[in-house]
């Protein structure tokens, strides 16, 4: 309630703005909706790239999981390790992870966005079948919730991507000790 004198007086003040000059009022707020329509726009692209880019992570298809890929980008992990940089580091990184992991998958996926970034929640499950970074397979499985956070330049590429859940939640639910 003390809030409504403020919004009031702006109220006022943008009306006595446009006062003296007719339809400025209308073609402001023409301005305004057609901004956050394409802004919303913008997002609804990033939240479909970022989609898409996990479904391909996920189905192993990787040419189409780095299509909208820049070529500078950022891989920050789960912060844990020094960050991959650049889309062919990021590709070996993932290629080898794959490998690993070939029954990989993702589903029940979410996807939430603001301006340039965008998150993919998901259940990701997997079984380590062949050797990854010197570490031998177990046998054994993992399930569990993450989250991919994605964030896109004015070109629609993806530049950086970090991941929640923690690889040593992983380690330890497949019995693989990193060296």
């Amino acid at each position: 309630m003390t809030k409504l004198p403020g919004l009031i007086g702006f109220a006022v003040f943008i009306v006595s703005c446009n006062s003296g000059n007719p339809g400025t009022m209308n073609n402001t707020a023409d301005s305004v909706t057609a901004a956050i329509a394409a802004k919303d726009s913008i997002l609804e692209i990033h939240k479909a790239t970022a989609l898409a880019n996990v479904q391909a992570f996920s189905s192993g298809k990787m040419d189409l999981a780095f299509r909208d890929v820049a070529a500078d980008v950022v891989d920050y992990g789960d912060g844990m390790s020094a960050p991959v940089k650049g889309k062919d580091s990021i590709v070996a990184m993932v290629k080898a992870y794959m490998s690993a992991f070939p029954d990989f998958k993702g589903d029940n996926y979410l996807v939430v966005g603001d301006g340039n970034h965008v998150a993919v929640f998901g259940d990701y499950s997997g079984t380590f079948k062949n050797p990854l970074m010197g570490m031998k397979p177990t046998g054994k499985s993992f399930k569990y919730r993450d989250v991919d956070l994605f964030t896109f330049n004015d070109a629609g590429q993806i530049t950086e991507h970090r991941s929640v859940q923690s690889v040593k939640t992983l380690m330890d639910m497949i019995g693989a000790k990193m060296k």
